[in-house]
């Protein structure tokens, strides 16, 4: 795994750019993501899958677990395009998967009867996770918990990308956490390395100048 730290001026300009397009902060790193794979790639067609966790239906209110569903993000990315104008097309394209997250997966790959194979995932190949800022906290008494870290990372896809929103005890920007995974038969750590360096340079100038 290459772990990097996008600094608080960009976050909060991440954070002000979606709040004036009425869209999230997990859009307008969406599309930063879907231009960055699209120059890289050299197509115009990207395509990336990210988790979404949650309980749809009351009946599973009683039980114990976390519920996760995989989404498929489909866009054109069209180089004579705004910035601000993308982002408008990948607000629409979100919002329309996150309306039919209860579909599973698996139910999506059968009724597009896609090719199998175990050398890919289905319909996508590179992930992208968005955890926002949490103040969520456990009281347990005088029991104590802590994270276990691990350097053990298994790649599900041939990039998994995770940026992390963290703030301050008072609620301000203090920075995102990039984590990419990676399945080191396609990349080395210089590659992912750029890839990231890239990804931050193309935040910055769409934030700067959406109307770029």
């Amino acid at each position: 795994a290459f772990r990097a730290q996008f600094g608080a001026d960009l976050q909060t300009r991440i954070v002000e750019l979606a709040r004036s397009s009425g869209t999230t902060p997990f859009m307008v790193v969406h599309a930063g993501f879907a231009l960055l794979l699209s120059r890289l790639s050299n197509t115009t067609d990207i395509v990336v899958g990210t988790p979404v966790a949650g309980r749809g239906d009351a009946a599973l209110d009683d039980l114990v677990g976390m519920f996760v569903n995989t989404l498929v993000l489909r866009t054109e990315v069209d180089a004579d395009e705004t910035f601000a104008a993308f982002l408008t097309r990948v607000r629409s394209v979100d919002l329309g998967a996150f309306g039919h997250a209860d579909v599973p997966f698996e139910r999506l790959v059968e009724a597009l009867d896609v090719e199998r194979s175990q050398a890919r995932n289905p319909l996508f190949q590179v992930s992208l996770s968005f955890q926002g800022r949490s103040t969520t906290s456990l009281d347990l008494g005088d029991l104590t918990i802590a994270p276990v870290d691990t350097d053990y990372a298994a790649a599900k896809f041939d990039l998994e990308v995770t940026v992390a929103e963290s703030v301050t005890e008072s609620g301000e920007a203090a920075g995102l956490g990039i984590e990419i995974i990676y399945a080191t038969d396609m990349f080395d750590e210089n590659t992912v390395a750029s890839f990231v360096e890239r990804f931050e340079r193309v935040l910055a100038a769409a934030t700067a100048a959406p109307a770029t």
